[in-house]
């Protein structure tokens, strides 16, 4: 590895390590026994929300003192500017992990700027392996998933949603793409009436909720059923796929 400093210091790693989607009971449920090999290892982690990373490393039975550890914030209010000083333990020796908020970093997480400058650094990257709502979700889809695309948030205006979704439909069935997307848990069921309203009555959609945890729901059925009932998925973390043939 990379010499830091003219001395015979190795840089240290960066970890990126998944967290869980909920309130699971059980850690070794969805995350492998290595990852906590490995949390309890650093001392020093890049977090989005520090209040929930206390919480998960507390979980996780860090054998050191929450107040003895280092901590970044790196969230929407972070000055960009300020971002590159929270890989300078990496550069002297020490190991750093890149903590999700809920699933895994950097897919629909923030963390990409982190990892790009680590790389640019000469800082090794390691992805740990663990919970990802939206792969989870596709592979319990029936959907294709040799071919898919993820769109994160559509837009919340009924009439930029309206016409996204027709667009989303259309590219599904043109490409024999699968469709993925998200929402606010408060504005699932407007999200959902939206799908039913814009897509034809044979498309297949896709609801999975609270994934991973003990009140997990995930069902498919084309609009036409979806009309006939609706999911439980008020104030739930849902992820919604599409696929029209």
């Amino acid at each position: 590895m990379e010499k830091v400093r003219g001395t015979n210091r190795k840089t240290g790693k960066l970890f990126l390590i998944p967290t869980t989607l909920g309130e699971t009971e059980a850690l070794n449920k969805v995350l492998p026994g290595y990852n906590l090999q490995v949390i309890h290892s650093l001392d020093v982690f890049i977090v989005e929300q520090l209040r929930t990373a206390r919480r998960f490393l507390k979980k996780a039975k860090h054998p050191r003192p929450i107040d003895e550890m280092q901590f970044f914030e790196l969230n929407k209010f972070t000055d960009i500017q300020s971002v590159s000083a929270f890989l300078l333990p990496a550069r002297d020796g020490q190991s750093v992990g890149l903590l999700s908020e809920a699933g895994t970093p950097c897919i629909a997480d923030p963390g990409a700027a982190i990892v790009s400058l680590a790389h640019k650094n000469g800082i090794q990257v390691v992805p740990l392996v663990g919970p990802n709502s939206i792969l989870l979700a596709l592979m319990a889809s029936g959907f294709n998933g040799q071919q898919f695309c993820f769109h994160g948030y559509l837009p919340v205006e009924t009439t930029q949603l309206n016409r996204r979704i027709r667009e989303i439909e259309a590219n599904s069935r043109k490409l024999d793409q699968s469709q993925i997307f998200i929402e606010t848990p408060y504005r699932n069921k407007k999200l959902f009436d939206s799908l039913l309203r814009n897509c034809k009555p044979q498309t297949q959609l896709c609801v999975a909720t609270d994934l991973s945890l003990a009140s997990e729901k995930i069902a498919t059925a084309t609009v036409d059923a979806w009309k006939k009932k609706t999911p439980d998925f008020h104030k739930k973390p849902t992820v919604f796929l599409l696929y029209s043939v």
